[in-house]
């Protein structure tokens, strides 16, 4: 364990992380020599320099490319993690140097973007201009990872609970009801009935199977003695929703406030019927411990002004 920390303390150079995270990324000596500009046998050379300095085979080499080994896996975790507190950093001094606000980095989910998240990043840069924004969508499965390494600042999206974890802050904003949705000229709204059998029967782009509104959903089916549809497509992408709906004629299953907003511009309709889901609250979620920059903060504040606003 001693050795390792001297590794870690003193031994690794930035180059040395950036050759990892590289190498990690193109999984191929020649690529990455070709994305560092360095030469190959200089890639191969500075790899067995690092795994010698930690006594450790990080990667395997074979003729189809590099893989990771599992110290290796560890090691690029941690190689990642130091590259975006190093760059976080040299962008909040030159935000100081420069006079301007800096950088912030957030994961996206469907529920919170068009509405909350929106509006508080309109709202930031009416007072900064030179701020940058970095959005990233997904889900929590994709978008957690990214946070605990240092890629994501924080996650504006539904707690779900089933990822809740101690190295987690989370806060709740405001809670959220879902609505069903589906082109604004799709068959069932010419219907004068439209009812669970029938909603059965059609196809559908529904959140990921491990998502609770997803649960919650299936759930409805179940309490009226039907089977969920088994025509579906699954996705946590607002993009993929909206072309689905638009080009698919499925139905859809989304944030009430965001459908609203989209059906105002004639992109999409919520199909009148009641859906009786409790789900998880609209909130922030950062990562305990790690101190907050002066822009991420900012744009926290926006969060929690709009969600006020909207609460009014």
């Amino acid at each position: 364990m001693i050795g390792i920390d001297r590794v870690l303390r003193s031994n690794l150079r930035l180059r040395h992380l950036q050759l990892l995270v590289a190498l990690d990324e193109f999984r191929h000596l020649g690529r990455t020599a070709e994305f560092l500009s360095v030469t190959q046998p200089a890639v191969s050379k500075m790899l067995a320099e690092i795994e010698k300095t930690f006594d450790l085979q990080l990667f395997e080499r074979s003729s189809r490319g590099t893989e990771p080994t599992p110290y290796g896996v560890t090691v690029i975790k941690f190689a990642r993690s130091v590259l975006a507190d190093y760059d976080r950093a040299k962008i909040e001094i030159a935000a100081v140097t420069e006079g301007s606000a800096g950088r912030v980095q957030v994961g996206a989910m469907v529920a919170a973007t068009p509405t909350l998240l929106t509006q508080a990043v309109n709202n930031l840069k009416k007072n900064a201009t030179k701020t940058t924004v970095l959005i990233e969508e997904g889900d929590l499965r994709r978008l957690l990872p990214r946070l605990r390494s240092g890629e994501l600042d924080l996650i504006v999206g539904r707690l779900e609970p089933g990822y809740a974890a101690p190295d987690l802050d989370t806060e709740a904003l405001y809670n959220e009801s879902m609505c069903l949705i589906c082109s604004p000229n799709h068959e069932i709204l010419k219907g004068k009935i439209i009812d669970w059998p029938l909603l059965s029967q059609q196809a559908w782009i529904v959140p990921p199977s491990w998502a609770a509104s997803r649960t919650k959903l299936n759930q409805i089916f179940y309490k009226h003695n039907l089977h969920p549809p088994e025509n579906i497509i699954e996705s946590a992408s607002f993009l993929n929703i909206l072309m689905s709906l638009q080009t698919g004629s499925a139905i859809g299953f989304m944030a009430h406030q965001v459908a609203q907003h989209f059906e105002q511009q004639g992109l999409m309709s919520i199909i009148p019927i009641e859906l009786e889901i409790d789900l998880p609250p609209i909130g922030i979620i950062t990562l305990d411990g790690r101190e907050k920059t002066p822009t991420t903060l900012k744009l926290i504040e926006q969060l929690r002004m709009v969600n006020g606003c909207e609460n009014t």
